[in-house]
């Protein structure tokens, strides 16, 4: 029962400091040449997944949660909500799929596996998150027509010419892009912070066992 209550005193220690990193980490954002100006690059994934690697997908869902929340809380919202949806929804298509199968088989080759599903769900899942709820908001609430948005994008890239367009030259590669550089993060990184994550004990022989298992 002791030790129960304290993996999970240590679970509620690391949701909270691993969103409160994320939410800093979300003002730490730009854009990625020719791709989509209102979408910015940010490495919250990377800490997302770590944490969902050392405790589970229902930490890694709240680690998401705390995240937004403090988002809220610190700066409100400029979407009515939207946004905030989205990036829930968005990173839990990204990060969900991994931590799930590997918490199944814990082996590199499972990670690598599930973060390749959890970037190319993610971004098709942008493709209708962008064009059916954040860019009809923002045109309903700016007054502007789809054209508009097009217009902001063909001069980033002059590929983008439609919403088709914008969904095969923009959104899809912007998630890929910003997928695969967190999960190569995740990947390189998780290992080596795996012990402070588990704590010293649990993480040396959990690092030892994925090791093995590679």
């Amino acid at each position: 029962m002791k030790t129960q209550k304290k993996f999970k005193t240590r679970d509620l220690t690391l949701i909270a400091m691993l969103g409160a990193i994320c939410c800093v980490l979300m003002h730490i954002d730009f854009p990625l040449p020719f791709m989509p100006p209102f979408m910015n690059f940010d490495l919250c994934g990377l800490v997302e997944l770590m944490g969902g690697f050392a405790m589970g997908p229902l930490q890694a869902f709240f680690i998401i949660l705390v995240k937004i929340l403090l988002k809220l809380a610190t700066e409100g919202t400029s979407s009515a909500f939207t946004g905030e949806l989205q990036n829930v929804i968005l990173s839990c298509a990204y990060v969900l799929p991994p931590v799930i199968l590997y918490h199944r088989n814990k082996s590199k080759k499972t990670a690598i596996r599930g973060m390749f599903i959890g970037s190319v769900v993610c971004s098709v899942l942008a493709v209708f998150t962008n064009l059916f709820i954040i860019i009809p908001f923002y045109m309903a609430l700016m007054g502007q027509e789809m054209s508009y948005f097009v217009q902001m994008c063909t001069e980033a890239n002059p590929l983008v010419q439609n919403a088709a367009t914008l969904a095969f030259f923009g959104i899809v590669p912007f998630n890929l892009i910003k997928c695969g550089i967190n999960s190569v993060g995740a990947l390189v990184l998780y290992k080596r912070l795996s012990p402070i994550l588990h704590g010293n004990g649990t993480g040396a022989k959990a690092a030892t066992a994925e090791q093995t298992k590679a």
